[in-house]
């Protein structure tokens, strides 16, 4: 290190020897993150204890900074582009494989050259804020080096927060005249609109600034009114944010709200630096820095600069990081998604034996159309056709026949989980945040258990009996089996669930219910976003062909249908098409149905002539039991997982929910299973837990 500040030429502004000067407070190792304050350290001692490397220091630093623009690091590192989300990504994935050739024009150039390592704003943050602040007060408060006259530096970052102040506030008014903004939030129109408000005054401040700096006035107005304006924009997103889980969203919308949000947050965290009135109250971020060492109390103004210059370094090191996009931007439609799948959801659960009792009817006539599906595999099957064609029609069996039973109101048990786990964790959300009342969810949990149950029991009561039926009305119709003996034990060793890879691949069916879950409610926000109904209705054409009654009908069917439509057909279209991207790539990739296993187990039962030992009989069924387990469990898991990130609800009282369970259990085997008499009357009441965070 000593070496390092021997080489410093007060006269240059050349950028290596910073490199290298950070190179030796950086840890060598991660693991070894907390020896870069005792490193900060050390350079604060050196340079205390040698001027003349103080004052070289010095006049290198204002050199290095008067000669690149500030602006940009203020306006672009840590605020989302407005080129939108596809372009953003495109962009990001681009420049992680070649990244952007580095000037030496500009300041966030610099930070590139020095701070290139992704993960070193680790062992920045890791460096307690006053041993920074003690490093910046031993190099500013050194003499300038002899036989130079170096520039001012703080002037010249002055003007880059005003320039990037003026330069963030036009894209927030431009912004905030976006059609899609303004088309979720109409009253923008009738108003003056706080976008166009705050940018008039900051042009005001700006030139009262101006005028400050040019010693034309002895002081300049706080920005407090300038601040109303920021906190009225604020209010406008959050508006639109509440207004787009009933109204929908879209992935254009959501990346607008967060570049409004982060430009807003920036445009403050400027101001509270370059305010001379002291007036301006300080960013959340700024009292957490501040707080941040008890032991020796850092100002706010200081504070506030080492949190931004923070987050800078934090934001320039992850500014190519997909994943940060994502997190950022896909969250609000995520909440949507699983919004939308928890009003689906409220249709699965059922609150009394006589819903039990439509809830069996329901899934019996799922059972019954699975059947005939099952039977049409088969023929398409014989066809022999090439992998691509029996993909297509395997998938048109499927989608079709999900379709029609989502079109006759009935049900697939194992469509529930992706519905009903997003109602779960909209149950786990509780007013406060804080508490939950742990009985009413073990209540709400018991519920879908039971109503899953049945459903999976009302498939398996008429698939079996259907698919029975017709491969015996097959023989006698034709005189020979609907399949050979030989392909009726390739059926059944296909659902062993111990000599096959059968529950391998029923938790790849349960991932494709889960992603058609997915799907079902991305649609359902889409139709509400774009107005389905209404684009629908205005069809005049068709208008004429079917009549305007029966129009308005169809276009509030289509939606409130669209996303479970969707949903099934896609839900078709990876069942018909796993299998064969299993062959094509020679990949071990098929599916495992339960309701489809279990007809085909009647299918080869009549085969076999209904020859067919015990300990096959036994595997089979269990197979079939099995296979539907794993679907269930892992469709349902996923699901749950996606809601509560959501929701960003962190369960940790998950113990405690089992026990709740079991207490049920104990208190009434029988009617866990089947509920009690009067379920309407549940949950008792019961004192709130904490059960998240």
């Amino acid at each position: 290190m000593l070496s390092t500040l021997e080489r410093i030429d007060p006269h240059s502004d050349r950028i290596d020897v910073l490199v290298d000067l950070v190179e030796k407070l950086r840890p060598r190792r991660r693991a070894r993150i907390a020896t870069s304050a005792e490193r900060v350290r050390t350079l604060c001692q050196l340079l205390k204890g040698n001027p003349e490397q103080a004052s070289a220091l010095r006049s290198y630093l204002t050199r290095l900074l008067d000669s690149r623009r500030h602006a940009s690091l203020y306006t672009d590192i840590g605020v989302l582009s407005n080129d939108g989300f596809f372009t953003e990504l495109k962009r990001r994935i681009s420049y992680r494989f070649l990244p952007p050739a580095l000037g030496d024009v500009y300041l966030s150039d610099a930070i590139d050259q020095v701070l290139y390592i992704k993960t070193d704003y680790r062992w920045i943050r890791s460096v307690p804020a006053a041993d920074w602040l003690e490093l910046f007060d031993v190099v500013s408060s050194a003499a300038p080096a002899p036989l130079t006259a170096p520039p001012n530096a703080a002037r010249t970052t002055v003007l880059g927060m005003l320039e990037a102040i003026r330069t963030i506030s036009c894209r927030v008014c431009a912004l905030g005249f976006e059609p899609r903004l303004i088309g979720s939030h109409a009253d923008i129109e009738n108003f003056d609109s706080p976008f166009l408000m705050q940018n008039i005054e900051v042009n005001n401040y700006l030139d009262g600034y101006a005028r400050l700096m040019a010693g034309e006035a002895a002081s300049v107005d706080d920005a407090r009114h300038l601040l109303v304006m920021l906190d009225q924009c604020d209010s406008v997103v959050a508006k639109i944010r509440k207004n787009a889980l009933s109204h929908g969203t879209s992935v254009a919308l959501t990346y607008l709200l967060v570049a409004l949000t982060q430009s807003i947050d920036r445009l403050r965290k400027l101001l509270f630096l370059v305010d001379v009135s002291g007036r301006l109250p300080a960013a959340p971020s700024v009292e957490l820095v501040s707080l941040s060492d008890e032991a020796q109390p850092i100002g706010p103004r200081r504070a506030g600069a080492i949190a931004l210059a923070q987050e800078l370094v934090e934001a320039h090191n992850n500014k190519y990081t997909v994943r940060d996009l994502f997190a950022d931007n896909i969250d609000l439609l995520a909440r949507n998604v699983t919004e939308n799948a928890s009003r689906t959801g409220e249709h699965y659960i059922a609150d009394s034996r006589v819903q039990l009792r439509a809830m069996f009817n329901s899934s019996a006539g799922a059972g019954f159309i699975v059947g005939f599906m099952a039977l049409f595999k088969i023929l398409l099957g014989t066809l022999r056709a090439a992998p691509l064609v029996e993909a297509f029609l395997f998938s048109l069996n499927y989608s079709l026949g999900f379709m029609l039973i989502h079109v006759l109101h009935f049900t697939v048990a194992t469509k529930q989980p992706a519905m009903t786990a997003s109602r779960i964790a909209a149950g786990l959300s509780s007013k406060d945040g804080r508490n939950i009342d742990l009985d009413s969810m073990a209540a709400l949990i018991n519920k879908v258990f039971r109503t899953q149950c049945i459903a999976v029991l009302g498939n398996l009561a008429t698939a079996i009996p259907t698919a029975w039926l017709i491969a015996t009305g097959y023989h006698y119709a034709s005189g020979r089996h609907l399949v050979t003996p030989d392909k009726a034990m390739h059926m059944l060793h296909d659902i062993d669930p111990i000599h096959s890879p059968a529950l391998f691949y029923a938790a790849i069916a349960g991932v494709c219910l889960f992603v058609a879950g997915l799907i079902s409610g991305y649609y359902d926000n889409k139709a509400l976003y774009t107005r389905m109904a209404q684009r629908v209705y205005q069809l005049r054409g068709l208008g004429r062909l079917i009549g305007a009654e029966r129009l308005r009908r169809l276009s509030l069917y289509i939606e409130n249908n669209l996303g479970s439509l969707m949903g099934n057909l896609y839900f078709g279209v990876l069942l018909g098409t796993i299998g064969t991207l299993g062959f094509l790539f020679g990949l071990p990739l098929d599916i495992r149905h339960v309701t489809f296993s279990s007809a085909n187990f009647a299918t080869a039962l009549v085969a076999l002539d209904h020859e067919m030992s015990w300990q096959v009989a036994l595997t089979s069924i269990g197979g079939f039991l099995s296979i539907g387990t794993v679907n269930l469990v892992v469709s349902f898991g996923l699901a749950l997982m996606v809601a509560l990130r959501a929701r960003k609800i962190h369960f940790e009282h998950g113990i405690l929910l089992l026990k709740a369970l079991g207490r049920r259990f104990l208190a009434a085997p029988i009617d866990f299973f089947i509920g009690p008499k009067d379920m309407l009357s549940e949950p008792p009441d019961a004192a709130p837990l904490r059960g998240m965070k």
